[in-house]
């Protein structure tokens, strides 16, 4: 009897810890996004934000019992912001790198998307070798760097563009040295710039294709194959928080098992992406 009681007792440990959590977490939470990366966080012209981070955010507050403000920041300060306490997260396509590591924590991963490129159907590119194949350059890094020698033969002579501070901009930088590399502030400014014939190919996550393809029919296409790991980080997004904000952290991990488990995540994936990209636990 005494043995069930205890069985019964640890059972409940877990929830009764999430409570607890919950309790000491503040009544408001302020998290910072860039508000300039559709579909997942764009700004309306009407100046609110939208996109699916931001409605997972709010699925993510609904579930943790707070209060939860959104700011949008640009992204070459969206670290350092957080780590001065301007806000308490950052739920902005952020990927997890051993560089970020060494000044931010992460929760746990809420979707899951390789980086891959974007061309003009008027370029030469637009028929990159190893179309659709995903090379993973911590699983496969022989592979990875054979697609990436073939890349590089088609790439000469042409100017790659990325976003200043992102994954790819650290990808493009370690696997194509020497070659032209143009940096953008924002990704709609380099989807603009590859529309209207200015770069040759953006190189970005995967995720932020479908509106400016759709915006540029005809225009911009999808080319090659995708990659993650190594520089890329897992090719996951995570949330950021302040290293030893474990309680947060905590809520957050709890939170983000919720959205999973109940398909909330999932459903907010396939509006926004068109494809389910939510993580498993």
């Amino acid at each position: 009897m005494l043995k069930k009681r205890v069985l019964l007792a640890m059972a409940f440990m877990p929830l009764f810890a999430g409570i607890a959590s919950a309790q000491t977490l503040p009544g408001e939470i302020k998290i910072a996004t860039e508000g300039a990366y559709p579909p997942w966080n764009y700004t309306n012209a009407d100046g609110s934000l939208t996109g699916y981070e931001i409605d997972l955010t709010h699925a993510l507050c609904e579930r943790m019992k707070v209060k939860c403000t959104i700011v949008s920041q640009e992204w070459n300060g969206i670290i350092p912001g957080l780590t001065v306490g301007k806000y308490d997260a950052i739920i902005a396509s952020m990927g997890v790198t051993p560089e970020r590591k060494k000044v931010i924590a992460f929760s746990k991963s809420y979707a899951k998307a390789p980086n891959g490129f974007l061309t003009t159907s008027n370029n030469d590119l637009k028929s990159l070798a190893d179309a659709g194949h995903a090379f993973d350059l911590t699983d496969s890094p022989s592979d990875a760097q054979s697609a990436i020698d073939e890349l590089k033969l088609k790439f000469k002579g042409k100017v790659i563009g990325v976003q200043t501070g992102s994954t790819a901009s650290n990808f493009v930088r370690e696997y194509f040295k020497g070659m032209e590399i143009r940096d953008y502030p924002t990704f709609e400014q380099l989807a603009l710039d590859l529309a209207n014939g200015r770069l040759d190919v953006g190189v970005a996550n995967v995720t932020t294709f479908k509106p400016v393809i759709e915006a540029n029919k005809g225009v911009l296409v999808s080319t090659g194959p995708t990659f993650a790991g190594g520089v890329l980080g897992q090719g996951t997004t995570n949330i950021a928080l302040r290293q030893g904000d474990d309680t947060l952290r905590q809520a957050f991990d709890a939170a983000i098992t919720s959205v999973n488990n109940d398909g909330t995540n999932k459903a907010l994936t396939e509006k926004w992406f068109g494809v389910d990209i939510s993580t498993r636990d």
